[in-house]
């Protein structure tokens, strides 16, 4: 076993715990097993994400964790351990500098929890190289529905799933909102935050991405429980990429004037401003940015 040996040397931990768990033929769920019976709960999808490089061990109990992988994998004392001092990732193209979610929304810290609660990293492995997005406002003038086309990019190998984070005007039944699949993905574990009105739902590729690949896929959001809104914004984690968006009023409810906006954060100014004029027979106005900032983004209206 070579290429063990040379990981184990080496490093990144990750692929060392890869190539260990491939050489000795063990799924993930046997270790989970193996692992419970010397009284350490982890689980699988934990585990899938340290040989994935999505998430490093780091607390003591992780770390004990680690200490029983190297006697179940049957490799020497503190082969894997002393590789969690060494580099974050395998050597590869950078990934893009984020922002967090409580850097990007006002209900940031309540997505996060439900992000934590799916066991998922923080980071999800993509960022968007093209995303049109149609939003639809009710007869109301509350947010009906939207619906999304993205083109995303995998910044590193195993990612099989994008996170669509929903949060609805004031007064939303976070509850009744649904989230559906559309093309090229599947609807997975979806949860709700009722309080601040947040919706996180999984959204499954057909296929597991490596580092470089591009996605295609489509989903919509229907909520239509909210108060009346002024305003859709969206947030980016990333630079780069295209952005279109499109928001539809209902003919009973017309707003007297539209202006596209951005801002660097949730409480930051509005900068940017400009007007936006709803074309008379469709009802609808638009942006598009060519190459998107990390902020946020969106299309505000007034009403009569």
């Amino acid at each position: 076993m070579p290429e063990l040996g040379r990981l184990l040397h080496a490093g990144p931990f990750h692929l060392a715990l890869r190539a260990a768990l491939a050489a000795r033929g063990l799924p993930l769920h046997r270790v989970q097993h193996r692992l419970a019976a010397r009284g350490i709960k982890l689980g699988v999808t934990s585990l899938s994400y340290w040989q994935q490089g999505a998430r490093r061990p780091r607390h003591a109990e992780s770390l004990r964790a680690v200490t029983a992988l190297e006697q179940i994998l049957e490799l020497p004392d503190g082969a894997l351990l002393r590789l969690l001092t060494g580099p974050e990732s395998a050597p590869g193209p950078a990934r893009p500098a984020s922002r967090s979610y409580r850097a990007l929304v006002s209900v940031g810290a309540a997505v996060e929890r439900l992000v934590e609660a799916l066991d998922l990293p923080p980071d999800g492995g993509l960022h968007s190289v093209g995303h049109h997005e149609r939003v639809r406002i009710g007869p109301a003038g509350e947010l009906w529905s939207r619906e999304s086309q993205q083109i995303v990019r995998a910044h590193r190998d195993g990612v099989d799933r994008y996170l669509v984070v929903h949060h609805g005007d004031p007064g939303c039944d976070a509850s009744r909102v649904r989230v559906t699949a559309y093309e090229n993905c599947r609807t997975g574990r979806v949860r709700c935050h009722p309080a601040a009105g947040v919706v996180v739902a999984e959204l499954l590729f057909d296929a597991r991405l490596r580092r470089g690949d591009t996605y295609v896929f489509g989903y919509g959001v229907e909520d239509g429980t909210g108060a009346r809104s002024g305003e859709y914004v969206r947030g980016f984690s990333y630079a780069g990429g295209q952005y279109m968006l499109q928001v539809r009023f209902d003919e009973a409810a017309l707003p007297v004037r539209c202006r596209r906006f951005a801002r660097s954060g949730p409480r930051a100014p509005h900068t940017g401003l400009a007007d936006l004029t709803p074309s008379g027979r469709h009802r609808a106005v638009h942006l598009v940015e060519q190459t998107v900032r990390r902020g946020i983004l969106g299309i505000a209206w007034e009403w009569a």
